[in-house]
């Protein structure tokens, strides 16, 4: 399976459709009030605030993640996703790489992200890929089902 990925409009159609996968997903795990992604808009990625990605493959979009800049040094990985029938294919790890170069490219040293405790895969990817558990900030910070990561990462050479 030949997977591209591109920076895609946050409300394109197949981003529309992956973003309410994942969050029908979410809400068969999480009560409304652990869920954090509905509060992401697409104000928060413009332009050289971040980005949001679209995996496709044979042309269908099967996977989408997000980059959101927090400060001159952090970015925020959001809204990952890949549709049950192609996960366990590296599919996700080329969203993260691709989120991370994007971040290099916008000057950022750490990512950090939000997920849920019940989300064992995504946590199990995470920790694979060199992040690292932290405390919880921000609105994650009293969330008994939220996780956090960062991974500190390169400056373009």
């Amino acid at each position: 399976m030949k997977v591209t990925i591109a920076a895609e409009a946050f409300d394109s159609p197949d981003a529309r459709r992956l973003i309410a996968s994942l969050d029908e997903h979410l809400s068969s795990l999480y009560t409304s009030d652990q869920m954090f992604g509905p509060n992401f808009k697409a104000e928060q990625i413009g332009a050289g605030l971040g980005t949001f990605v679209v995996a496709r493959a044979d042309g269908r979009a099967i996977a989408c993640g997000a980059l959101r800049k927090l400060d001159g040094t952090t970015a925020e990985v959001k809204r990952m996703y890949v549709e049950p029938e192609v996960r366990g294919r590296g599919v996700a790890k080329q969203i993260l790489d691709h989120l991370e170069n994007s971040a290099r490219e916008m000057g950022v040293h750490r990512l950090v992200l939000e997920t849920g405790i019940y989300q064992a895969e995504a946590i199990g990817l995470y920790r694979r890929t060199g992040f690292k558990p932290i405390r919880c900030w921000g609105e994650y910070a009293d969330s008994l089902t939220s996780v956090c990561f960062e991974k500190a990462i390169e400056s373009p050479a």
